[in-house]
C-alpha cells in the first residue's frame, strides 16, 4: 500500500465512523491528544457540521472506499480577531504511517486554507518524545513558535506541547465599512 494510491477528498458523513475508529486509537492507547475519551461519531457528526458552516476543511485519505487517515482545521481561538487563524489536526490509520500519507494531507490541508482565506495555522503537538508530528511539520513549512511545559497530564505523566506556526500569507478579506 502505497501513499499515492490514497485519494484526498473532502470527508463526508459516511466517513465519519472510520475516523473516529482513528482517533479512538490515539485517545485510547497513546498521549498524541489530550483526549481522554473518544468522541462519539455524533459528536464528529456536529463537528463535521460545524467546520462545514465554517467553510473550514475537514479531509479524509480515501483507500479503496476507505478513511485511512483524515485532516481538519478548527478554530484557533474563539474571539473575533483571531478569525483568519486555526489548528490543525493530523491523524493516520496506525497501519498507514511512515509512508508520506501525513504530508500529503498536510499539504492538501493547507492548500484547501489558503483558498479559505486562512493566514495562520497553528500546530499544537504534544511533545511524546516521538519526533514524526514535527517532522511533518516542518516538512510543510511550519517553524517552531514556542514551547508550553507540563500543561497536559495523561496516563501518569506530565506532557509538554510545541507549539509551530505556518503563515500561509493570505491576505484577509476587507472587514467592510
Amino acid at each position: 500500500m502505497s501513499a499515492q494510491e490514497a485519494r484526498i477528498r473532502p470527508a463526508t458523513v459516511h466517513d465519519l465512523d472510520r475516523v473516529a475508529e482513528i482517533f479512538a486509537h490515539y485517545v485510547t492507547t497513546g498521549v498524541a491528544t489530550f483526549e481522554e475519551q473518544p468522541p462519539t461519531r455524533e459528536a464528529w457528526r456536529s463537528r463535521l457540521a460545524e467546520l462545514s458552516e465554517a467553510g473550514l476543511p475537514l479531509l479524509v485519505a480515501d483507500h479503496d472506499g476507505l478513511a485511512v487517515g483524515y485532516a481538519y482545521v478548527s478554530h484557533w481561538r474563539p474571539r473575533p480577531a483571531y478569525r483568519h487563524t486555526v489548528e490543525d489536526s493530523v491523524y493516520l490509520s496506525p497501519q498507514w504511517t511512515g509512508r508520506g500519507l501525513g504530508r500529503r494531507l498536510l499539504e492538501a490541508l493547507l492548500a484547501e486554507c489558503a483558498r479559505a482565506g486562512i493566514r495562520q495555522v497553528i500546530a499544537v503537538i504534544a511533545d511524546t518524545g516521538d519526533p514524526a508530528s514535527g517532522a511533518l511539520h516542518r516538512a510543510c513549512g511550519f517553524r517552531e513558535a514556542g514551547r508550553l511545559r507540563a500543561v497536559g497530564y495523561k496516563r501518569g505523566r506530565w506532557i509538554d506541547t510545541l507549539l509551530m506556526q505556518r503563515d500561509l500569507g493570505v491576505a484577509p478579506p476587507a472587514d467592510g465599512p
